[in-house]
């Protein structure tokens, strides 16, 4: 019998800025990065009032990480050093590796309705692949396998596998697992994990309960070890993020932008930045 995952820590969002002026809600960050091994930081930027976040992200480097960017609603322009322009929309991932470095930019655009609804998620990178060559890979929307449990679940997966599915993000080095999960009112998902796993879900709509715990819009859920997710929705649909994935066990050495492993390689990327030699040949 597979042993149920217990829940660790709960965090709630919490409102900040960023960028040139956005508002956003913070899930996770610095503080409680090593709790989260391989994840960093979870910002949730659902936004109704263009005013609180047309600002956006201009011109900043990043070295050392993964940025996966999920869009719900709305347009986000980006460009960056390498020449790469585009624009992510509702549904669509981007999952952006910076590797030994990107200087970019992301410009939230909104609907038609002026909302503007999305994820962003930090991954680590270790040691030996700080350094690898950036590459961006944006998702649309249709190439987002769903797939339909019996009771009604209703899974899209991003990256991982389940019931035989597997999402098109792949050769990511913490083999992580990133659905978009809804279950119906009144049912129960049961998900199986690597007992060595880090994983947590953050709950974006609807009420439910797992472990006791009771889930609501803007609720994180860390779960201590196990081998196995329960997670079942009240008397209305319940929708999450679910993120799992593999922990580095390494130092961090964070400072904005940039992780690294040593404070050393940090001062190295800032010194980089400032005379011009941070973007590598590839």
């Amino acid at each position: 019998m597979q042993s149920n995952r217990k829940v660790k820590l709960t965090l709630t969002r919490q409102p900040t800025m960023e960028g040139a002026g956005v508002h956003l809600n913070r899930v996770f960050g610095h503080g409680q990065s090593p709790e989260f091994d391989p994840f960093l930081m979870l910002d949730d930027f659902r936004s109704d009032t263009p005013e609180q976040y047309l600002k956006g992200f201009p011109w900043h480097p990043h070295r050392g990480i993964e940025t996966i960017t999920y869009v719900l609603k709305g347009d986000v322009e980006h460009g960056d050093s390498l020449g790469n322009t585009g624009v992510i929309s509702s549904g669509d991932v981007q999952w952006m590796t910076a590797g030994s470095g990107i200087i970019h930019q992301e410009m939230p655009k909104g609907d038609a309705n002026g909302s503007m609804h999305g994820f962003q998620l930090w991954a680590n990178l270790p040691a030996a692949q700080k350094m690898m060559a950036p590459r961006y890979r944006d998702i649309t929307a249709d190439r987002i396998p769903v797939v339909e449990q019996e009771n009604g679940t209703r899974i899209q997966v991003i990256a991982g596998s389940l019931g035989g599915v597997r999402g098109p993000m792949d050769d990511i080095v913490i083999d992580p697992e990133y659905f978009d999960c809804t279950v119906p009112a009144d049912q129960t998902f049961l998900h199986p994990v690597d007992p060595t796993y880090t994983a947590f879900i953050y709950v974006i709509g609807g009420t439910g309960l797992t472990d006791g715990q009771l889930l609501e819009n803007g609720t994180l859920v860390l779960f201590d070890e196990g081998e196995q997710l329960v997670i079942s929705a009240a008397n209305e649909p319940l929708r999450f993020l679910l993120l799992t994935g593999k922990p580095l066990n390494e130092p961090v050495a964070w400072r904005g932008p940039i992780v690294m492993n040593t404070q050393a390689e940090l001062e190295i990327a800032f010194r980089e930045f400032q005379d011009g030699t941070f973007i590598k040949d590839q």
